[in-house]
């Protein structure tokens, strides 16, 4: 059973950064595309970002130009640096695999508000 353990959100005011990071405990790390999703209250699962195992990635509409997604596969840990922070950003943060392999870890809430 892969873990999965994401952590860096907080509450920022719009206009603000923060950086999150998902720590996988699947020695195989670096040969999974790997993704970001978020959730808002009352609303589906969506993908935020993903990025494959030869470094290439792929953002929604939403988020192209202000997140950037990366992984270090030696520590087996993605991250996604999100700027510009919107209020329409504040969700419930995932990481996973792109195709959603692997149980779900507990997620990090990010809060933008002023």
């Amino acid at each position: 059973q892969v873990r999965l353990v994401e952590s860096g959100g907080g509450l920022v005011q719009p206009g603000g950064s923060l950086r999150l990071s998902c720590a996988a405990s699947e020695s195989a790390f670096s040969s999974y595309t790997m993704a970001w999703f978020r959730q808002a209250p009352r609303q589906p699962r969506e993908l935020v970002a993903y990025i494959v195992s030869d470094g290439s990635t792929n953002y929604a509409d939403s988020v192209k130009g202000r997140f950037t997604i990366s992984r270090d596969n030696a520590k087996k840990t993605l991250y996604l640096q999100m700027n510009s922070l919107k209020p329409e950003d504040t969700a419930v943060y995932y990481c996973n695999t792109a195709s959603r392999l692997w149980s779900w870890g507990q997620g990090t809430q990010v809060t933008v508000s002023s």
